[in-house]
């Protein structure tokens, strides 16, 4: 079953020509079968890029699902059209307000990993989402900064500020091949990474009910369960596209900002040469995995989720 996404918004036309299965909402609605709603907290600053790569993931799967992109209430982003935002997405008062359920919820990065979180300016609401997923939501998956906001706010697990930026593709092993998240994965796999923090495995190891899947020996822990708020944390980017990680670079370099050639990602390091991607099937199978268990436990009647 295919992805449904309004059919005017970008990611229908990009995901058609990479063969992924999209359908209209008009088609969808002829299918007597409900479809998972999965909803999108977008805090990154190019929502289009951001709307394809993670529909790109969760539209890989065989059932049928409801895309819902949602966005702060009072932030405005500076980085998109404000068609665009106001063509697709909602605020989060109005998705709250509604009582709406929601069988998954990503909430992604943002580039605001150098402030304390309470001084990120959407923060308190931010925090309310938090809290709403525990009632609205079945589960959550929180990806880099959006991943250490959540673990924190919920577990009290802080955040690090690093020397130097960690960026590249680093190899993570793989710490539970048991879990069904981790199904089809391999003892080990390569992971981009772009952050200037990070959360330590003992802050991890201190708190009940919290288990690392996937962890590095040089950027340390990756993929956290929290069984206890029916959450996974991610604090890398499976999600990302080929080029994203020299986007960045391309970026740094131009502003001024002292960094690196991202590690393993050129051939030979090299940044005049083309980049590899040797993470997209794994992050295909993460998401795959993650809507699958979604799949096998959440009610039919989506009101009793929370309940």
């Amino acid at each position: 079953m295919p992805i449904k996404l309004p059919s005017d918004l970008p990611a229908f036309d990009v995901l058609t020509r990479e063969g992924v299965m999209v359908m209209s909402e008009d088609a969808a609605a002829r299918q007597d079968i409900r479809p998972l709603r999965i909803g999108l907290l977008n805090l990154m600053p190019k929502k289009i890029q951001t709307e394809n790569q993670f529909a790109r993931l969760i539209g890989a799967t065989p059932l049928q699902i409801e895309f819902s992109l949602i966005r702060m209430s009072e932030h405005a982003t500076r980085n998109t059209a404000a068609e665009h935002m106001e063509a697709f997405y909602r605020p989060f008062c109005e998705v709250a307000d509604t009582g709406e359920k929601f069988d998954g919820l990503v909430i992604t990065g943002a580039p605001v990993e150098h402030l304390p979180f309470d001084e990120v300016t959407y923060w308190d609401e931010l925090t309310r989402v938090f809290d709403w997923t525990q009632t609205n939501v079945l589960s959550t998956f929180g990806v880099c900064w959006g991943g250490m906001a959540m673990i924190n706010y919920f577990n009290g697990v802080l955040k690090h500020m690093l020397g130097s930026k960690a960026f590249g593709c680093f190899r993570h092993r793989n710490l539970d091949p048991a879990s069904p998240y981790l199904r089809g994965f391999s003892d080990d796999c390569v992971i981009p990474v772009s952050r200037w923090t990070e959360v330590r495995q003992p802050d991890i190891d201190a708190v009940p009910g919290l288990t690392t899947l996937l962890g590095s020996d040089e950027v340390g822990p990756c993929l956290v369960e929290d069984t206890d708020h029916r959450a996974l944390y991610i604090f890398n980017h499976l999600e990302y596209d080929s080029y994203t990680l020299k986007e960045e670079y391309d970026r740094d370099i131009a502003s001024g900002t002292p960094v690196t050639v991202p590690v393993n990602y050129y051939p030979d390091d090299n940044p005049l040469m083309l980049p590899q991607n040797r993470w997209r099937s794994h992050a295909h199978l993460l998401y795959g995995n993650w809507i699958n268990q979604i799949y096998q436990t959440t009610p039919y009647d989506i009101t009793q989720i929370g309940t």
